[in-house]
């Protein structure tokens, strides 16, 4: 009996580890696998009792409910319940730039600070910004006075430039 409730309070701490990058299905496995391992350590305190067994069977209850009611509200929870800022809703948000953006630095929308990638140029410090594209913790901008740099001269190759290494 001490094998198989080893192995069920084993599992119950693997898949709460696994539930954490799997979603939320997983913890209500976990919590499902905790009530088996409550049901073999009350059978074990019914039988034999002993200090350690309540223990273990104290915990295996605190967690496994823990972990199932993670799992239960994962799984009811919709997203437009929750009320909070979410990146993509930072789309089309007006902002300041903190910091020179050439092409990266730091913005100001909605009273947060961003790392922020501008799509149009060098954007000085305290431009106004607009959101064009959130992807998690970065956001990239068009700033309204952001300075393309000139292509004048770039491309250009004289008759005798020579490649060294090449001739």
């Amino acid at each position: 009996m001490w094998i198989i409730t080893g192995v069920l309070l084993g599992l119950v701490g693997l898949a709460t580890f696994i539930g954490f990058h799997s979603g939320p299905h997983t913890h209500v496995l976990a919590g499902a696998i905790g009530l088996a391992a409550a049901g073999c350590l009350a059978y074990m305190v019914a039988t034999r009792p002993g200090p350690v067994l309540w223990s273990l069977l104290g915990a295996d209850l605190i967690i496994g409910t823990g972990i199932g009611v993670l799992g239960w509200k994962g799984l009811t929870h919709r997203p437009e319940d929750a009320g909070g800022n979410f990146s993509s809703s930072l789309e089309g948000e007006h902002g300041i730039a903190m910091s020179q953006l050439a092409p990266e630095g730091i913005v100001r929308v909605r009273g947060e600070l961003w790392s922020a990638v501008s799509i149009n140029g060098t954007v000085p410090v305290s431009t106004p910004v607009h959101v064009v594209r959130a992807a998690g913790v970065r956001v990239e901008v068009w700033g309204d006075d952001a300075q393309m740099k000139s292509s004048v001269g770039l491309f250009e190759l004289s008759e005798d430039a020579t490649m060294e290494g090449f001739e």
